[in-house]
Formats: structure tokens, sequence, C-alpha cells
């Protein structure tokens, strides 16, 4: 994010003549703005949906009373059996109330801190960045000060277009999700879209996860063949952004394969909870940029991103003397 700021800062101190400790908070008053619009939207979209429970939980009730006679004529378990199933279970989630309740009061306090720590790094990334990189280019012998400074304006050229590219997706999959939400009737369709463009950061998770809760909303809100289209549409959703957004918006060489995608959301979550899931990503392509650039850390680059695809050969084909033909494999 102070990657994403560094520009504006840049303009502020270079052309307006702002001192860095200003052109700094004025980038962290700007980025608190950004910040405090995205809560109040989720905030009024959210107070919108829990006044629409009540319809909500009359459709589910509907739905999974039918669940339950068919539930009794297809495997012969009787209603009063499946209740006393359910109950036993909803026995065994009040005992853990406790538990539930520290952990959300745990989500909190940890979303808090989150946000405290954020602004404090971004402040001192912004306002301490020129010793930071003397920092880098000082720890490296003087005859390769030179190959260390471009690497380094590089590495941070690629950085800033990479999340700034990060930040063009989410924009580009919350447009074409509200398209087709809002095309096919399904209620809170901007929810659900801006939703599916933060969730689409963590690879492969995030859309399956906001595949179930939109087709959660559509089942409860209209009818299964409205959820079937949802999934297809986000189907379609998933193989645009995978095979167009992706490469030409983000960029293919910061593209991080399944396999490293799938261990960094698992550390992210273990270490930082939510906030990891989604900073892993970034975090591992930054990494990538980086081994790309040092010579002896390539191998690790080329790991951590997807396989090159092997050049095609040409096969030739002579017809006579003076002609020859030839052929893409």
């Amino acid at each position: 994010m102070a990657m994403l700021f560094l520009p504006a800062a840049t303009f502020m101190e270079k052309t307006l003549r702002f001192p860095r400790s200003v052109s700094t908070m004025t980038s962290v008053f700007i980025m608190l703005i950004i910040l405090a619009g995205i809560i109040y939207f989720f905030t009024n979209q959210l107070s919108d949906f829990s006044k629409d429970l009540p319809h909500l939980r009359e459709q589910l009730t509907t739905v999974f009373n039918n669940a339950q006679h068919w539930v009794s004529k297809t495997f012969n378990v009787k209603v009063d059996e499946q209740v006393d199933y359910i109950n036993q279970a909803l026995n065994k989630l009040l005992s853990s109330s406790g538990a539930i309740l520290g952990f959300t009061f745990g989500i909190f306090s940890t979303g808090f801190g989150f946000i405290i720590f954020f602004t404090l790094f971004f402040i001192f990334i912004l306002n301490y960045r020129r010793l930071l990189n003397n920092f880098i280019i000082t720890v490296f012998k003087e005859r390769h000060k030179s190959r260390v400074q471009d690497a380094v304006n590089e590495i941070r050229i690629m950085t800033k277009k990479y999340i700034f590219g990060l930040c063009l997706q989410v924009i580009i999959v919350s447009i074409l999700t509200s398209i087709v939400l809002t095309v096919l009737g399904v209620k809170y369709a901007i929810l659900l879209a801006v939703l599916t463009g933060l969730l689409n950061v963590i690879p492969y998770l995030g859309i399956f996860t906001s595949l179930l809760i939109s087709c959660f909303i559509a089942f409860a809100t209209g009818s299964p063949s409205t959820c079937i289209y949802v999934a297809i549409g986000y189907i379609g959703i998933h193989a645009i952004d995978g095979n167009i957004v992706l490469p030409f918006v983000v960029g293919s060489r910061v593209k991080i394969n399944a396999l490293f995608s799938f261990i960094g959301i698992l550390l992210g979550e273990h270490l930082w909870g939510i906030a990891g899931m989604f900073l892993c990503i970034p975090a591992i392509a930054i990494i990538k940029i980086i081994c790309e650039k040092v010579e002896d850390l390539r191998p690790w680059g080329k790991l951590l991103g997807e396989e090159e695809k092997p050049n095609k050969k040409k096969k030739s084909y002579k017809i006579s003397k003076n002609i020859t033909l030839k052929e893409m494999d």
C-alpha cells in the first residue's frame, strides 16, 4: 500500500514542495478516507441485509422443511429423529458459546490492532524510504553498488505496478460480478460483487468462498435455477480473470503457482489470521520479484512462478528446390 501511494508522496514533495512529513501524513489521510469509505459501504449494505433477515429465515425454513420431508421419504428417517439430531448439534454449539464469543472478540481485536500497525508501518515506510534504500545499497561492496541501485529501482517499479494491477483486478472483477448478478436478479448484487472482488485476491479459495455465499443468497431469495446460473456466471468470471485480467492487468511475470499460493495462504492465516490470507500473495509476489533480480536467487524465483511453456519448434516441408513451407507445432 505504501508503494501505491509513493507516486503521490513524491509528487507532493517535488512539485508542491511539501516536507516529507507533511506528504506522508497527507498520504495517510487519503488512505484513511478510502478505508473509511469502504467500511461505510459495507456497513450500509449489511444494514440493508439485516432488515431482510426475517424474510430470508422464512424462506430457509420452507426449504429446510421440504428437505426434511425428502430425507424422511428417501432414507426412512423420521422428522422427529432429524429434529433430535439437530437439537443435539445445537446444544453442543451453545455449550461452546464462550469459546465462540472469545473468538469473535479476538477477530475484532486482531482487526483493530492490524489497522493500527498497518497505519504505523505505512507512515514509517513512506517517511524513511530513502534511509531504507541507502541501507540496502551500503550493505554491498562498492563495485556492486550501481547494479544494486538498478535492481532496487526496478524492483520498486515492478512492485508498484503489481500492487496497482492488483487493485485494478479487484475493480474489474467487482464490475463483472455486479453485472452478472444484476442481470440474474440476485439481491445485494453490489455487496456480493465487492466482496467477490476483495476475496478474489486470495487465489482459488477466495473465488470459491464468494461463489458459495452468492449461491446461498440466490437460493434463499430466488430459485434453485438462479443458483445454478450464478454458479455458471462465477465460473465464467473466474475464466476471464485467469486468462485475460490476470496476465494483462496484473502481469504474468509476477504470477504465483498454485502450490505456493496455497502454502502462502496457510502460513498467512496461521501467522496473521484473515489479514494474513489477503497479504500473503502480494508478499510472495514481491519476494519472487526480488529473487528474479538477484542472480543467485533466480532458481527460487522460477520455483515460485508458473512453469514456462517450451518454445514451439518449426517444421519445414520442402516442396521444390525454391519453395519451403514452415509449420508451427
